[in-house]
């Protein structure tokens, strides 16, 4: 599958962001969708991820902040971001796997967000 990441931008502290990841391929309802970003000197960390029926999982640092949603027929994964803070700007990325594998097999290319104070 491939992925497409979009609706990155520049947000001040408190704002919200909503981001989009577009699929390829006609398996995508089959994929979990992952949420990651990676600020500048860190490590990629896990935002959340949505199963192929909604369940959600989030990071701490988001939860009650973000929420994931998919729409299966579109092939499009979302992530709805509020009361943003500086700490948030980062890359952040789509993913796709297959379950049971823990990893994330296919990613997308990133949207940066900046998040001013």
């Amino acid at each position: 599958v491939q992925l497409q990441a979009s609706g990155g931008g520049l947000v001040q502290s408190g704002g919200s962001l909503s981001l989009s990841c577009a699929a390829s391929g006609r398996t995508f309802s089959a994929y979990v969708m992952g949420w990651f970003r990676q600020a500048p000197g860190k490590e990629r960390e896990f935002v959340g991820s949505i199963s192929k029926v909604g369940n959600t999982v989030y990071a701490d640092s988001v939860k009650g902040r973000c929420t994931i949603s998919r729409d299966n027929f579109k092939r499009t994964v979302s992530l709805q971001m509020n009361s943003l803070a500086p700490e948030d700007t980062a890359v952040y990325y789509c993913a796709a796997k297959h379950l049971p594998s823990p990893t994330y097999h296919s990613w997308g290319q990133g949207t940066q967000v900046t998040v001013s104070s």
